[in-house]
């Protein structure tokens, strides 16, 4: 099931990946990086970036960075400059996506984590899955139906409950989602149960009444952790309704979904930017173990499919470092120390 994860996350950026090794190809056959071959290749990169999705200001703000990393490189004698610039990209990347991986807050007595997002977005499923996720790591969730507009969701999140065994808190009767949540919260406690997962109901699109019935939510039960859960297949408007909902919610973290989906990524490129919140979990099919912690570094050596070469570089980068303080050494040796820093 792991290798199938991976394969379809980078079946979700395999266009952008070819376009942006088509870019890394134009500095083939170049000794060095001039200001020339590196705006080429900067051009390419950005091409690859809208046409992913990617909005056009975070593409430019993205490559201009690249472009300054680039020009002044020092050139090392045993990687080529296609590698150092691959280097140079993935570290950049890394960041765009959040730099490191961000772990849930599981503090409080029980924990309490509000799960939000649209209708359609993955939102029920996500919340079954991370309850087998947390299940699997030693603790005992409660799955807890908010969701009062929509029967077949109570009825799902049932469902689910039984696939991962993990127990459900509904009332049917009830039509209050803080007075639903706040007697779940109760019923863990009594039951020893340390995480309790609240589905919250979606709308097909943002508006006030599931803004202000979210918010309430938010205000009355102090939750630890507020996950936004996204359709990564919506694209740009994904980054879009992430904002919204994050003006109103000052969400935790974002979970990306349907990663398996035919999309062209730009969603996972620029959420973290646009909102300022990292992305947690990202989740590739609809069985119950298909979720992963969302790794920066991971994902950025998936979408440049070049790990061994990003490694390759950091390892030359630190010779060059050795050898650079070496003949500085030297010089001193001899009372030949300047500073000319261009040994």
């Amino acid at each position: 099931m792991v290798f199938l994860q991976l394969n379809t996350t980078i079946h979700m950026f395999e266009n952008l990946s070819n376009r942006l090794d088509k870019a890394f190809q134009t500095l083939k056959g170049h000794a060095t990086l001039t200001e020339l071959n590196i705006a080429e290749t900067v051009k390419e990169i950005r091409r690859a970036l809208v046409d992913a999705d990617v909005s056009y200001k975070i593409a430019k703000d993205f490559t201009n960075t690249i472009k300054e990393k680039a020009i002044g490189q020092n050139v090392l004698t045993s990687v080529s400059p296609g590698q150092l610039m691959t280097k140079i990209v993935n570290d950049e990347l890394k960041e765009l996506l959040g730099g490191v991986t961000q772990p849930l807050d599981l503090a409080g007595n029980p924990t309490v984590i509000l799960i939000a997002g649209l209708q359609g977005s993955g939102k029920t499923t996500f919340s079954g899955k991370l309850a087998a996720h947390l299940k699997s790591k030693g603790r005992s969730p409660l799955l807890v139906a908010c969701d009062v507009y929509r029967p077949a969701a109570i009825n799902q999140i049932k469902v689910l409950g039984e696939q991962v065994k993990v127990p459900v808190f509904a009332n049917e009767e009830n039509k209050n989602p803080v007075s639903i949540a706040r007697d779940a919260i109760k019923n863990a406690k009594d039951n020893q149960h340390n995480v309790v997962i609240i589905d919250t109901a979606g709308r097909l699109s943002v508006d006030e009444k599931m803004m202000t019935e979210i918010g309430n939510l938010k205000q009355e039960l102090d939750p630890q952790e507020i996950l936004f859960v996204v359709d990564a297949m919506t694209g740009q408007d994904a980054v879009n309704t992430a904002k919204a909902f994050n003006d109103k919610l000052d969400f935790d973290g974002v979970v990306l979904t349907k990663l398996d989906g035919d999309t062209r990524g730009g969603a996972a490129i620029s959420i973290k930017t646009v909102v300022n919140k990292p992305i947690k979990y990202v989740s590739t099919g609809e069985k119950m173990d298909a979720l992963d912690v969302f790794h920066p570094d991971r994902m950025a050596n998936r979408i440049l499919g070049m790990g061994d070469i990003v490694s390759f570089v950091e390892k030359a980068q630190q010779t060059f470092d050795k050898d650079e303080a070496a003949e500085l050494q030297k010089k001193m040796r001899k009372n030949q120390f300047d500073f000319d820093y261009n040994l």
